[in-house]
């Protein structure tokens, strides 16, 4: 055994250092806190997107416009898509699960199907919405536009 190999039992010796137990300890007075200003005082919490006093990024940023928070966002799909679709996998029957499928949409959408583009065969489509031109090109060869 040797001095220089000495060490202190296991558990016997605290890593951590103890702060605020009185000056002989090497961490009190100020505790490691500094001198004065908010972050000495005990309670202290800082405000989320507090900047030390500079104008916060929030503030510095402008904002325009309105968000609704009731708006409803629609998926549109219009006439011509729903006759490509129907054409090339020979289909009578449009509903949103035929879309999901073939990638047009996704389950959670809102699908509203738009006047855009010509109708040629009959067919029966189910949707959230459609415009009035959709309907009477629809109707007109004999469809059915079905709002969910």
């Amino acid at each position: 055994m040797k001095l220089s190999t000495l060490t202190p039992a296991d558990g016997s010796v605290k890593s951590r250092k103890r702060i605020g137990r009185g000056t002989g300890s090497g961490r009190g007075g100020t505790s490691t806190r500094g001198h004065k200003g908010a972050k000495s005082r005990s309670g202290y919490k800082k405000k989320i997107g507090f900047e030390g006093g500079q104008m916060p990024l929030q503030r510095r940023v402008p904002k325009f416009g309105f968000k609704s928070l009731n708006k409803i966002e629609y998926k549109p799909v219009n006439l011509s898509t729903l006759q490509a679709l129907s054409e090339q996998h020979n289909l009578t029957v449009v509903d949103l699960s035929v879309l999901v499928a073939h990638g047009l949409a996704s389950k959670n959408d809102k699908i509203k199907v738009l006047g855009n583009g010509e109708l040629t065969s009959k067919l029966e489509v189910s949707a959230h919405q459609f415009s009035a031109s959709a309907i009477e090109a629809i109707t007109k060869l004999g469809g059915t536009a079905n709002k969910i």
